[in-house]
């Protein structure tokens, strides 16, 4: 069954206000300015809101809109010409669709006296039908669309095949774009925009359980608290999220099962490939081979210490979940899955709800990140690279560089009902010591991340030494 969407300025659409893209709105805008043809491929990881960001860039413009879907390529090219007969009211090619891709080139480019955006979702469902098709592209665009004003823009969700057929420089259509967008899930700072009306601390228990993905926050109900999200939204077994991360994987994995062992692991703390490797029992060479094609497909992601110097050929790199809501689903509903489908769903909910502290301090330190990068672009920090450290007996949350002026920031975060004192920044700074960067020619700064705040001694110290204290996700004042 096919899927076909043209997408007018007066459709009503009941979703989620449309919030923190605006640079991907602003390139794409850029882009639509420039004269002359056009090729963006937009690409991400499924449900990260591709089609909603296309959706709002082409509200107020001329725009065709084709979803491809797993059908021959036949029945494509005969739905692609009901999509573009009816925008063009063309009732012959409404009827008959299009005989191949070159002649939907030719017949676009002869429409296009002024702008017109093509968008064609999906595109790997394309090269499933027809292994050649980013050729058929390539030429298609050499022939007829170099010399037009169409504003073209491939989308895909599998991540490794847009690479291979668009984005790598060996790609048969890498030459012929004039610009590539990757839609990246949003950071927490846009989660304020989502739920004005949340405190901190319920802030970061969403963005721990959902994640920042559109599809899942949307799943969210602003007026439940975060226990009955979860018991409505992901542990109903009719709900939309208690199958999603299953139906993802089994769509992009052929033998999911293993990958599923793999997932589990990571999610309940085996980092390290040797860790992988004892819980699961699988060959080393096996799981290599399955983490590889994980962190293709966007699911997980390898973390270097980040003072490493040759990150690809580092032997310290840990594995962690990519997605939130992926890491959490796979450590606490895949594992009790046996006893949700038996009616024990309360059940899993108080094991969650006693985990649940913990499970927020892992996060806090990504949310931690994201304030960095937030307080670099308004002037407040100064880095070129950002990350963790660690050695085998040490470990600091935060390590932010700056080779220019070879300044090092150091920073810990803590998810604890206490106020931080002055013996946590002691023994920060006595980790900073181990951190092999630029040493003895480096200006040392430091910062301290709290949940609850800190000590009057500890804002005192701040003071006189000139450390950055960040109360929840607020910078307390010092001065």
């Amino acid at each position: 069954m096919f899927i076909l969407i043209i997408i007018r300025l007066n459709e009503a659409r009941e979703a989620m206000k449309f919030v923190n893209r605006e640079e991907e709105l602003n390139l794409l805008g850029e882009k639509y300015k420039e004269t002359g043809f056009q090729f963006v491929p937009v690409y991400g990881r499924r449900r990260i809101g591709k089609t909603r960001l296309i959706q709002e860039f082409i509200k107020d413009k001329k725009a065709i809109y084709f979803m491809a879907d797993s059908v021959s390529e036949t029945e494509q090219l005969r739905n692609l010409g009901t999509v573009v007969g009816e925008h063009f009211h063309d009732m012959i090619l409404t009827s008959a669709g299009f005989k191949d891709w070159y002649q939907f080139f030719e017949y676009i480019s002869e429409k296009t006296d002024n702008r017109l955006i093509a968008i064609i979702d999906e595109f790997p469902y394309l090269v499933n039908s027809n292994k050649a098709i980013s050729s058929v592209f390539q030429k298609g665009i050499d022939q007829y669309l170099k010399k037009s004003n169409v504003f073209l823009i491939l989308t895909g969700s599998s991540i490794g095949m847009m690479e291979k057929e668009v984005l790598f420089y060996k790609a048969p259509l890498y030459g012929r774009r004039t610009a590539s967008l990757e839609v990246r899930e949003m950071t927490f700072d846009a989660l304020r925009k989502f739920f004005p009306h949340k405190n901190f601390v319920e802030l970061v228990q969403i963005y721990s359980v959902f994640g920042n993905v559109p599809a899942y926050l949307e799943k969210v109900d602003p007026g439940k608290n975060i226990f009955s999200n979860i018991k409505d939204a992901i542990l109903d077994r009719g709900s939309f999220l208690y199958n999603e991360v299953e139906f993802i994987l089994r769509e992009e994995l052929r033998e999911p099962r293993n990958y599923f062992a793999i997932l589990k692991a990571i999610a309940q703390g085996k980092h390290k490939l040797s860790e992988i490797i004892n819980e699961t029992g699988f060959e080393k060479s096996l799981v290599s081979r399955y983490v590889d094609i994980l962190r293709e497909l966007g699911f997980i992601k390898k973390e270097i210490p980040v003072t490493e110097k040759r990150p690809a050929k580092s032997k310290k790199g840990i594995y962690k979940i990519h997605d939130k809501f992926l890491n959490f689903w796979f450590k606490y509903i895949f594992p009790n899955r046996g006893r949700i489908e038996i009616g024990r769903a309360d059940y899993v909910l108080n094991l969650i709800r006693k985990d649940l502290d913990h499970h927020l301090s892992l996060y806090y330190e990504d949310i931690c990140l994201d304030l960095c990068h937030e307080y670099l672009k308004s002037g407040l920090m100064r880095f070129r690279s950002i990350g963790r450290w660690w050695t085998k007996d040490a470990e600091i949350d935060i390590v932010a560089l700056d080779e220019e002026t070879k300044t090092a920031c150091f920073g810990e975060c803590k998810w604890s009902n206490k106020k931080v004192g002055e013996d946590i920044y002691r023994n920060l700074k006595e980790k900073s010591r181990l951190v092999n960067w630029q040493n003895n020619k480096r200006t040392d700064r430091f910062m301290l991340f709290s949940r609850s705040g800190f000590t009057k001694r500890m804002i005192e110290v701040a003071r006189r030494e000139g450390v950055l204290l960040v109360h929840g996700d607020r910078v307390t004042q010092t001065k």
